[in-house]
C-alpha cells in the first residue's frame, strides 16, 4: 500500500513540472500574459517577468561558465526561425476577439433595431394624435364609452382637457 501512495505522489510531483515551462510577461496595454510560447519581439526585455527553466528564487553559488563567439554563432543558427518569419504572435486569442468584436456588432444591431422600433412608434402616435386633434377641432360631438360599458358625450370641459393632452403628444412625438 506504501508503494501505492509513494507512486501517486511522485505522478503528482511530476505533474506540477510543466507549469514552471511558463513565460510571463507584460504587454503594450500593461496587462500580464502568461503563455507556453516566448513573447513577440516587440516586448522590451525589462517586461518579461518569467522564462521557462529560469533559475529558481534560490541563489546560485557556481560561476557562469563564459560563452566561446562560436557557441554564440551555433546558438543563434540553432534558435527556431520564429522571429524571422513574418508570423508574429501576439498572446492574445484570435477567437476570443472575434467573438467579443461579434458580440459588440450584435448589441449595436439591437439598439438600432430597437432605436427604429421605438422611431416607428412615435410616429405612428404622432399621426394618430393629429388626427384626433382634427376631429377634437371640427366641432363635432364626439362620445365616448365609459367603465360600465355606457356611451356618453364628452362636454366642453372633457373636450377641452382632451385637446390638450393630445397638443402634448403632438409636441413630444411630432418632431
Amino acid at each position: 500500500m506504501k508503494i501505492a501512495q509513494l507512486l501517486v505522489l511522485g505522478w503528482i510531483s511530476l505533474l506540477s513540472l510543466g507549469a514552471n515551462a511558463q513565460w510571463q510577461w507584460i504587454d503594450k496595454d500593461n496587462k500580464k500574459v502568461f503563455s507556453d510560447k516566448a513573447p513577440p519581439p516587440e516586448v522590451p526585455e525589462k517586461n518579461i517577468l518569467r522564462r521557462p527553466g529560469a533559475p529558481s528564487s534560490r541563489p546560485n553559488f557556481s560561476p557562469a561558465p563564459a560563452a566561446a563567439p562560436e557557441a554564440d554563432a551555433a546558438a543563434a543558427a540553432a534558435a527556431p526561425p520564429v522571429a524571422a518569419s513574418g508570423a508574429k504572435p501576439t498572446g492574445v486569442d484570435k477567437e476570443l476577439e472575434e467573438k467579443t468584436r461579434k458580440a459588440e456588432e450584435a448589441e449595436k444591431a439591437k439598439k438600432a433595431a430597437e432605436a427604429q422600433k421605438l422611431a416607428q412608434a412615435k410616429a405612428e402616435n404622432c399621426t394618430r394624435a393629429r388626427q384626433a386633434k382634427a376631429t377634437f377641432d371640427s366641432g363635432i360631438r364626439v362620445a365616448r364609452v365609459n367603465a360600465q360599458g355606457e356611451r356618453e358625450i364628452m362636454d366642453d370641459k372633457a373636450r377641452a382637457t382632451e385637446q390638450e393632452r393630445l397638443q402634448s403628444v403632438i409636441s413630444a412625438d411630432c418632431k
